[in-house]
C-alpha cells in the first residue's frame, strides 16, 4: 500500500496533480497508505501517456469506453470496489489487454471480435436487453479499438521527438 506522498515521489508529480487525476478519472480518493499498486500503476500509465503528449480528453474517452465495456461483459459484478482499477500493471499479453484497465479480453485485439454472449457474472434482469437500448459489448469494442488506435498512431508519431529530445537532454541531466 502506498501513500499520495510515496505515489508522488515515484511519479515525479505534486500530489495536486495527483488528486486532479483520480478526480477527472472518478478513482477512489483514500487518506494514508491506503493507495494500491494497481491504482498506481494505473496513475503511472496515464502519466507516461500524457508525456507522450496523448490529451487526456482522449484518455478519459477511452478510459469510459473501456469501464463500459467491462460492465457490458459484467466484470464489474466481482465485488471489488475498485474492480476497473484491479488489472492495471499486468504486462503479459499485451495485444490481448485493453490499454488503460490492462483487462486480459483473452484474445488478440487486432482481430477485432469479440465472442458474442461472454458473461463474465450475474446481472440483474433489465426490462430491455442492453442490445436493445444499444448498448452492446461488440459496439463497445469497436469504439475501444477505434480510440485506442488514434491514440497508439499518436504515439508512434510522438516517439521520434520524444527520443530526440531524450537525446538531447540526457547530456544536460549529467553535468
Amino acid at each position: 500500500m502506498h501513500t499520495l506522498a510515496d505515489i508522488a515521489k515515484a511519479l515525479n508529480r505534486a500530489p495536486v496533480y495527483l488528486r486532479g487525476l483520480q478526480t477527472r478519472f472518478e478513482l477512489p480518493v483514500r487518506k494514508g497508505a491506503a493507495h494500491t499498486d494497481q491504482e498506481v500503476a494505473f496513475l503511472r500509465t496515464v502519466i507516461h501517456l500524457r508525456t507522450l503528449g496523448v490529451s487526456e480528453d482522449a484518455l478519459l474517452k477511452l478510459w469510459t469506453l473501456e469501464k463500459k465495456l467491462l460492465q457490458l461483459l459484467n466484470i464489474d459484478t466481482t465485488g471489488s470496489p475498485t474492480w476497473f482499477l484491479d488489472s492495471c500493471g499486468q504486462a503479459t499479453h499485451r495485444q490481448r489487454r485493453l490499454l488503460l484497465t490492462s483487462y486480459d479480453l483473452e484474445m488478440d485485439l487486432d482481430n477485432r471480435h469479440l465472442q458474442p454472449g461472454l458473461n463474465f457474472g450475474e446481472r440483474k434482469k433489465e426490462l430491455f436487453a442492453g442490445k436493445e437500448m444499444g448498448e452492446d459489448a461488440l459496439r463497445v469494442l469497436e469504439l475501444c479499438l477505434e480510440q485506442r488506435d488514434r491514440i497508439v498512431r499518436d504515439l508512434a508519431a510522438e516517439l521520434p521527438h520524444v527520443r530526440a529530445a531524450a537525446a538531447w537532454a540526457s547530456p544536460l541531466a549529467h553535468d
